[in-house]
């Protein structure tokens, strides 16, 4: 089982690298000005970090093994990325000032955006904590 502060870590690099990545794509496809798409991104990013570790977690319970596969993995990110949709479609519609319909598409592309960005992030990450792990074992 990973420890807190190993995940804090997780989550904290994957939104970043999330946030640098998907902000000026996601304003010059919408048309929505940065700024406040930024700050959408944002308040997202910090709920998402928050559904991150509780997620992580309860998937870490029901799969405790590093090496997961490839339908681990898919199962791992799809049911982050519903939870999260779901728990935020009426926050973007309300920020943007669109309405739900509107807000789903764009949340389905962040969804869609994170879901391919979340299984490569997962893999990397994890490889890279294994290698750490069996350096401190020697």
């Amino acid at each position: 089982m990973r420890s807190w502060r190993e995940r804090l870590a997780h989550t904290t690099l994957f939104e970043a690298g999330g946030l640098v990545l998907v902000t000026p794509v996601a304003s010059w496809l919408t048309g929505h000005d940065i700024g406040r798409l930024g700050l959408l991104t944002v308040s997202l990013a910090t709920f998402a970090m928050l559904w991150n570790l509780v997620w992580n977690r309860l998937f870490d319970h029901w799969v405790p093994t590093r090496r997961r596969s490839l339908a681990q993995r898919v199962a791992q990110a799809l049911g982050f990325e519903l939870g999260l949709l779901v728990m935020t479609l009426p926050g973007v519609a309300w920020w943007l000032g669109i309405g739900v319909v509107e807000a789903f598409w764009l949340d389905l592309g962040f969804m869609l955006f994170f879901l391919v960005y979340a299984l490569v992030f997962n893999s990397v990450f994890d490889g890279i904590m294994q290698r750490r792990l069996a350096r401190r074992s020697v």
